[in-house]
């Protein structure tokens, strides 16, 4: 894992993210064919870098419903 500080990226919170500032995730934007995820309750700490394609096909299941609880 990186410093999610240390990465070249401008971070943007999720549409779903409230103004509470509660469960929220920040997605990178910057570096080409990575999506980088961090928390944004500890913007200094680790960030996860996904495959650009494995990330869209997840955000793609989720908004399809493909993860539903049961």
């Amino acid at each position: 894992m990186t410093s999610a500080s240390k990465l070249p990226v401008r971070w943007r919170k999720s549409s779903y993210s409230g103004p509470n500032e509660g469960t929220c995730l920040e997605i990178g934007e910057g570096i080409p064919g990575i999506v980088p995820v961090r928390d944004s309750k500890n913007p200094h700490g680790p960030a996860l870098g996904f495959p650009a394609h494995s990330f869209t096909a997840f955000v793609a299941g989720v908004k399809s419903g493909e993860f539903r609880a049961a």
